[in-house]
């Protein structure tokens, strides 16, 4: 039952995210106010609040957030967290039951970088996603620290293949742009860590 509920939210905030691009787009992030995003979407804008807390938050805020460790480990590979990553993004943005999912990606993204709140709200979003990691990363042999450094520069990597994306113009799929940026870090999990 847990499992349809999640599926259940998940689509729902979907829903929310997808009419609220579409006002965003027509009208300007600033012009549209959480009451308008939740008549359109036909929810309350208690929901949103619920679902998202912030206008900011609803283009910051992905599925990634609500995984638990477990999931999350499956996910991403710490033999080569790099290569789990960028194959993520290629399903993510591969076509068929995922293509308006990546369509919304890609127009969620251009908020991270037009928009200096959602930025901020996107990156305390990446923290919060490589507190999550580095755990993940300790129990593969790294110290603590080094756990810490990995995972924020995989996030914050990440975020920086994104904004190169964003600046080109999105003239080649994200999934080029994250393992092209991230390629430099394999080395951390190449060799030894300790």
């Amino acid at each position: 039952m847990a499992g349809l509920r999640q599926q259940w939210r998940r689509d729902a905030m979907r829903v929310i995210q997808d009419k609220a691009l579409d006002l965003f787009d027509e009208r300007g992030f600033a012009a549209v106010t959480i009451e308008e995003i939740a008549a359109a979407a036909e929810v309350s804008a208690s929901s949103i609040y619920r679902y998202f807390g912030t206008k900011e938050r609803l283009l910051a805020a992905d599925e990634f957030e609500t995984m638990s460790a477990e999931r999350l480990a499956e996910i991403l590979d710490p033999a080569d967290p790099v290569g789990s990553l960028v194959a993520a993004v290629e399903r993510y943005e591969s076509p068929g039951d995922g293509a308006a999912d990546a369509g919304a990606a890609a127009r969620r993204i251009r908020y991270f970088f037009t928009e200096p709140s959602v930025r901020a709200a996107a990156l305390a979003t990446l923290d919060r996603a490589a507190e999550q990691i580095a755990p993940t990363f300790e129990e593969h042999g790294m110290t603590a620290a080094q756990a810490r450094v990995a995972a924020n520069a995989l996030t914050f990597g990440y975020f920086a293949a994104l904004e190169t994306w964003h600046t080109d113009g999105g003239v080649r799929p994200i999934a080029h742009y994250v393992e092209e940026g991230l390629r430099p870090l394999r080395a951390i999990w190449a060799g030894t860590t300790g």
